[in-house]
């Protein structure tokens, strides 16, 4: 096992009919003035963001809004929200929406207080404390963006796709009812548990060896996400389905997953530099495509890794290889 720092700041309120205590929670955190970043109409013509201002207003705080996040969020639109958090003396940064909107939000917040653009910190991957406090309502449950110390956000210009880390950009709160869930589109939600299930796999496939603990987290993870997906994709008002899917999407990228392991990543950068240039794909289908020619080129170098993925995820038999079979 390597060593490892792990960094969980986010707390997580869960369950139905949480939005209402959004306002109260946020005004003990010491909000006064919010950002309620958001994408596209769905969020208003839902009633989810009239419940969240509803609940801001009651506890006394002044909010503006900036909605138009887009899948393979822009910086030209993070840029934005930076000035509007400077004109506005904002100091805090609320994400109504799912991983787009939330690492749009990390992004306005890390680059509230910089003197410079923000983009810098995504080419020179330097650290700052001085970020502004966020929380999330999450509506799509896929990158766990919610509580990892990551952000992905797309320079048009550049034609370039990049992630930056900091966990000074973990949300402080994120706020995860799973009935939010029931209206996404099929495709969307099957985008959402390829993502998650990615997150997994780009952690449990590495040079280390076994290292129990957290190869039986990602296992046992990747089991309940296969078996949940049929049922949310047939039934998708299951609220316990919803739930459980809601819920692995955080574990599976929050960090907990990858301790004491290396984390590959691969296919998650090549993915990053497709959509990139071609951002109409949605992450989680690039995913699709990539992971499997992946694992197809890299298998031999670990034939008994894949064979023991194979046995304790989907019940594969033994092929009589000793070697493959060999964990």
């Amino acid at each position: 096992m390597l060593n490892f720092n792990l960094h969980t700041t986010t707390e997580v309120v869960f369950g139905k009919d949480i939005e209402e205590q959004i306002g109260p929670r946020l005004k003990e955190l010491g909000a006064h003035r919010i950002l309620v970043h958001f994408g596209g109409s769905s969020a208003r013509t839902s009633g989810l963001l009239d419940r969240v201002e509803k609940s801001l207003f009651a506890a006394g705080l002044a909010f503006v809004e900036l909605g138009g996040v887009s899948p393979n969020p822009k910086v030209s639109l993070v840029r934005k929200g930076i000035a509007l958090a400077e004109r506005e003396g904002i100091d805090f940064v609320l994400a109504v929406g799912g991983g787009s909107v939330i690492d749009s939000a990390k992004a306005i917040a890390v680059g509230a207080h910089y003197d410079g653009d923000v983009w810098d910190f995504f080419e020179t991957k330097r650290l700052t404390d001085d970020v502004l406090p966020i929380a999330v309502v999450l509506t799509i449950p896929a990158a766990g963006s919610e509580a990892s110390k990551n952000t992905v956000v797309s320079n048009d210009a550049l034609q370039m796709k990049s992630g930056y880390a900091n966990n000074a950009q973990r949300p402080k709160l994120a706020f995860m009812n799973p009935e939010l869930t029931f209206t996404l589109p099929p495709f969307q939600t099957a985008a959402g548990l390829t993502d998650m299930f990615c997150h997994l796999l780009e952690r449990f496939f590495d040079d280390v060896g076994a290292v129990p603990v957290t190869d039986n987290l990602c296992l046992s993870l990747m089991k309940t996400v296969r078996a949940e997906a049929p049922r949310v994709m047939v039934d998708p008002e299951n609220y316990d389905a919803r739930a459980n899917v809601m819920w692995a999407g955080m574990l599976c990228h929050q960090g907990l997953a990858g301790v004491g392991r290396h984390e590959d990543w691969a296919t998650h950068g090549l993915e990053h530099e497709v959509s990139a240039l071609y951002p109409e794909i949605t992450h989680g289908a690039g995913l699709a495509a990539l992971f499997p020619a992946w694992m197809e080129f890299v298998y031999s170098e670990n034939p008994g890794r894949f064979a023991h993925y194979g046995r304790e995820v989907f019940g594969l038999a033994p092929t009589g290889d000793v070697d493959a079979d060999a964990l």
